[in-house]
This record gives structure tokens, sequence and C-alpha cells, in this order.
């Protein structure tokens, strides 16, 4: 045997026993965590706790002191959670489907692919599936950096009466794939409306013939569309085109390199304690009266309270234009000077929640 073929099979003898050793651990870390489910089932005590997880991975960094970054630990360890989640009290969740799409991505990333998942057509059906208890957890899109925010997301937060759990930061790449092999012969396009904008400069450069955007529920469903029709093509996650086969053309078509959306876990009753470094979510519903909005800002400016996020939607009540705002602040809702800031307005606002900021 040469020197090479010694010295490979020596690292592979001793990453083996590493991961001996790992699987051992991973085991008696379940141990744990079955002990953990049971103590919280008999307290009646919330499973997911976002805010935990945040500060388990923040200390994980802090101690790493070999080539593991941030990044590479999440992405272990947020599997990990997952899995452990699944012995404490398997849990479904709901997304906007189907399969392969940019919000399952996003699940996944939280829940794991060992969780008991419930694929959707629209977001108003993730909304209906948890108001009614088909589903513990739904994950639907609320913005993109680049294109603004989903209004149907806001829409339906204004509605059912759930809690916002968490907030999930997903980078988003674009392909076009087609089972034509020259974008000269492609007709037509499927993909998300939003999709489209985030992608309207390589539209514009690609294709100089005259060509339909035809947006669809989902970009894995388009997808599925451009898999059966000649002459079509998908805008997609890359996943969601290696996932049913469809050949990609090119990679990374979006405008920005910078390009990220951001989902949010919805439940029922859902109350995140204070973690220090939160993000709070409300529904306000102004008098209306001159100067309302203003007055209702100011109260913020005075109090320091910094507002990320101030969106007006039309509230629907009869023929008049009446709208109703979409508001998030940085702290949380507990916080004394949050309570105080808001307390004019207690009649008038409807808290979505509190939870850990991530962006």
């Amino acid at each position: 045997m040469s020197d090479f073929n010694k010295k490979l099979e020596k690292l592979r003898n001793d990453i083996d026993g590493i991961d001996d050793e790992l699987i051992k651990l991973l085991n008696r870390r379940m141990q744990y965590i079955s002990e953990v489910g049971s103590l919280k089932r008999n307290s009646n005590t919330t499973i997911y706790r976002p805010e935990r997880e945040n500060a388990i991975i923040d200390r994980l960094v802090s101690e790493s002191k070999g080539t593991l970054n941030r990044a590479a630990i999440e992405a272990i360890f947020l599997e990990i959670f997952a899995v452990s989640r699944n012995f404490e009290l398997p849990e479904r969740v709901a997304y906007l489907g189907p399969e392969g799409s940019f919000t399952h991505q996003a699940a996944e990333s939280r829940y794991g692919a060992m969780s008991d998942y419930l694929a959707l057509d629209s977001i108003s059906s993730v909304f209906e599936a948890v108001a009614t208890s088909r589903a513990r957890f739904g994950v639907v899109p609320i913005e993109n950096n680049q294109e603004g925010t989903v209004q149907e997301t806001i829409d339906y937060l204004s509605i059912h009466e759930l809690s916002i759990v968490a907030e999930i930061v997903l980078p988003i790449h674009f392909s076009i794939a087609s089972l034509e092999q020259d974008l000269k012969n492609v007709k037509t396009i499927y993909s998300r409306d939003i999709a489209f904008r985030q992608c309207k400069n390589f539209l514009r450069d690609y294709f100089s013939h005259e060509v339909k955007l035809i947006p669809v529920s989902s970009t894995s469903r388009a997808c599925k569309i451009a898999l059966e029709e000649e002459k079509t093509a998908s805008i997609c996650a890359p996943i969601a085109a290696r996932q049913y086969r469809l050949p990609i053309l090119y990679n990374n078509i979006q405008d920005s390199a910078d390009n990220q959306t951001r989902f949010l876990i919805i439940s029922q009753e859902y109350k995140n304690p204070v973690t220090g470094d939160d993000k709070t979510s409300l529904i306000a519903k102004l008098p209306d009266v001159p100067g309302a909005l203003v007055s209702f800002l100011k109260k913020f400016e005075d109090a320091g309270i910094n507002l990320c996020k101030v969106e007006s939607r039309p509230a629907k009540l009869g023929s008049k234009f009446k709208y109703f705002f979409f508001v998030e602040l940085y702290g949380h809702y507990q916080d004394p000077v949050v309570q105080k800031t808001v307390d004019p307005y207690k009649e008038n606002i409807t808290w979505l929640g509190s939870y850990v900021k991530m962006c």
C-alpha cells in the first residue's frame, strides 16, 4: 500500500471514529430531548422556542474555534433542532406549495426534512389550515427586499386571529428552466408575478421576441406546467427544476445578487418571551380624522422606538376608501416603553406577535 493510501485510510478511520462519537452524543441528546418533551407536555408548554434555538446558535458560534462559521453551524444545528422537535412532539407545518417552492425551502430550514408538511396552493389556504388547527404552524412569504411586500399575506394577517411565531430570511436565486434547448423557441414563461419583477433585466436582455408572461401560484407549479407544455419555460428555484427534472438553461437570473425574501411562521395564540433583540408586528386601525397617522407615528419618535415598516392596506369596509396600517417596530410588545407608547391607541391595535429579529 502506498504512503498516500495509508494516510488516506488513517484519515478515514479517524473520521469514522469521530462519526461514532457523534452518533453516541446525538442519541444521548435525543434522550434528554424526550425527557424535556414529557415535561413540556405535562405542563402544556410550547415545544417550538425560536429564541432558545437562536441563543444556542449564538453560544456555539462564540465557542467555535475551528473552521465552522455561523452559516455552517446554523445549517447543522437547525436540522438537529428540527429532529429534536419531532422527538418532543411531531407537529404539522403548512406552507405555500407545491414541493420545491421557496416557501418550502424556508419551512425546511426551520423544521427540517423529517417534519409533517402540508403543501397548499394559496396563502389563504395556509392561514385557514392554521386557523382551523389542521396545521400547528404555517409558513408564508411576507416581503422581498427588491420588490416589496406580499400584500396578500398582510391582508390575511388582518383577517385571521393568528400570531407571528418567527421570521425567516432566505436568499433567493432564480433559474430559467425549459424542455426547449434554445430560448428563441420559448413563447410562454410561467412563474410567480413577483419573480417576473425580480428578473425583469434578464427577460429584457434575453427575449427580443414577443413572449407571454403568465403568473401562477408558485414557481414549483410553473415547473410542472413547463414540463407538460411545449415552447414554454419556468422561472423557478433551482431545487424545483431539479425536483421536476426540468433542464436548467441559466442560473442566477435575478436582477440583484442581494435578492432575499422574508417569510413568517404563523400559529394560534403564540407568545415569545422578551430576548432583548426582538421585532414586533401589529395592525393599527386609526381614527379617520386629520393628523391621526402623524400623531401615531410621532408617539414612536418621541419614545425612541424605531419603526422599520409602515404600510397601508384597504380596509374593505363598504364603498368608501378606508385603510388600516401594517406596522413593524424593533422591540417587544411587553417592553414597558412600547406599552406606554401605544397605550392611547390600545383600542385601535391588534398585536400580531413579537419574535426574534432576523433582519
